[in-house]
């Protein structure tokens, strides 16, 4: 691929990003937030708040979910296709505590045809791992982007 090549396909899953992001009420009232988005890759944070504390006053693992997943949709629409998942897993496997700014990173492992698989693996701040996710996607017809 040429440096321009690659410069365009950047600005693209860029531009991808934030049209995605600037319409996702859910990932916005979460508090998540995008940090990069390039082909086949994203980069999310969120703070664990008070009212995503489950009964054993740890991040409830639907919230860890929610952001693996948005992470994972926005590295797979990167490409400026509108994709959607197909199916995913998540392991649990360290608590998450208030006030943690817990990081996702969702990285393409393979893309052909209308499916790609995508792994997600989610941090708190000093790297611990918290969950792990793996999730498959399917491409629809249309741009993120026109």
């Amino acid at each position: 691929m040429s440096a321009q090549t690659h410069q365009d396909a950047a600005a693209l899953a860029r531009a991808a990003g934030e049209h995605m992001y600037a319409r996702d009420r859910a990932t916005q009232g979460l508090g998540i937030e995008l940090l990069e988005v390039r082909p086949g890759y994203a980069r999310m944070e969120m703070k664990v708040r008070n009212d995503m504390l489950n009964g054993h006053a740890m991040c409830h693992g639907g919230f860890i979910f929610t952001l693996a997943d948005s992470t994972f949709a926005f590295a797979c629409n990167s490409y400026n296709v509108q994709t959607v998942a197909a199916g995913c897993t998540i392991e649990f496997l360290t608590p998450a505590f208030e006030g943690e700014r817990l990081q996702a990173e969702a990285i393409e492992q393979s893309r052909g045809g209308k499916t790609g698989i995508y792994d997600v693996v989610v941090t708190n701040p000093e790297g611990r791992k918290i969950a792990l996710m793996r999730g498959k996607s399917h491409q629809l017809k249309g741009a993120v982007v026109e």
